[in-house]
């Protein structure tokens, strides 16, 4: 039993250097036009697109461009984001889905001529979490970690020291889309870049202990 836990811990460990082709992956809504590469990919966002629901505002939106793939149990992605953001609202994120009333989105946003760190978590209605930055980046990295029935969403400036800025719900044992998405509500569009598109498989904590408890 001892070797079969070291096992599964050295196949987790060479799961981890292995990156994802985004070749592979599909459209949920297509943007104006797009560059794939294997980790790569520019997207030109298209005008009034985005993903929110009900609150605040009063509407349900489900219509910007959004990247993915599908990935079931516990894992970790993540991204580095930029854009020539351009207009109010105009934004580029990761993105973790499961359907029209269950996602989250988290990355770069422009509100009044600052760049955030904004994240937007949905579960039948949307809300909003928003962190002023004092001046423009030129790219933001993006992550998050999924165990159990949480998602916990990390960002950094250097791929090194990571923040964590949200931890949320998302329902466990669920096969979820994972990706990349932008939208432009207010704007006409803009060009977004995602860059070393990342997801690394997690071993299931409920396995872990089980064999830690019958070695």
């Amino acid at each position: 039993m001892r070797r079969l836990f070291s096992l599964l811990l050295l196949s987790v460990a060479c799961l981890a250097v292995q990156a994802q082709d985004l070749r592979k992956f599909q459209w949920f809504n297509q943007p104006d036009s797009s560059v794939v590469q294997r980790s790569s990919m520019t997207m030109m966002v298209p005008a009034h697109c985005d993903y929110w629901r009900i609150s605040h505002y009063g509407f349900t939106v489900d219509d910007a461009p959004f990247y993915y793939g599908v990935w079931g149990g516990e894992f970790e992605a993540k991204v580095k984001i930029s854009g020539d953001y351009k207009t109010r609202f105009d934004q580029a994120c990761l993105m973790v889905r499961i359907d029209k009333e269950n996602y989250l989105k988290a990355g770069i946003e422009y509100v009044d001529g600052k760049y955030n760190i904004s994240c937007v978590v949905t579960h039948h209605t949307s809300d909003w979490s928003v962190m002023a930055l004092d001046k423009p980046v030129d790219h933001i990295w993006i992550k998050a970690v999924r165990r159990l029935d949480a998602i916990e969403i990390f960002y950094s400036f250097d791929d090194v020291n990571y923040v964590m800025m949200r931890n949320c719900w998302m329902a466990d044992n669920t096969p979820v889309q994972v990706g990349v998405a932008a939208a432009s509500p207010d704007g006409n569009g803009f060009k977004a870049r995602f860059d070393n598109f990342e997801v690394r498989h997690l071993a299931d904590q409920r396995r872990l202990e089980w064999l830690k408890n019958h070695q």
